[in-house]
């Protein structure tokens, strides 16, 4: 699992936020956790937890659709 940066608390590592923000645009704009985890290549803890800090950083949003988090980017 890639670590945090202790300043600022974010993501580093393998996977950058523009894998995660390419694999929602590959699937149209919108996606689900395990369709995103799968195309970036991570665990679907590990890109449910990238996804909610991208989230906090208004990169991307939210919305539940049945019992599917769907994720998409925010324009």
């Amino acid at each position: 699992m890639p670590d945090r940066d202790e300043e600022t608390g974010r993501y580093t590592g393998e996977y950058s936020s523009e894998d995660f923000l390419s694999a929602i645009q590959a699937e149209d704009g919108i996606a689900g956790t395990g369709d995103i985890a799968e195309r970036v290549g991570c665990a679907h803890d590990t890109a449910y937890k990238r996804l909610q800090q991208m989230e906090r950083d208004e990169l991307i949003s939210s919305r539940k659709v049945g019992n599917t988090l769907l994720w998409e980017v925010v324009d």
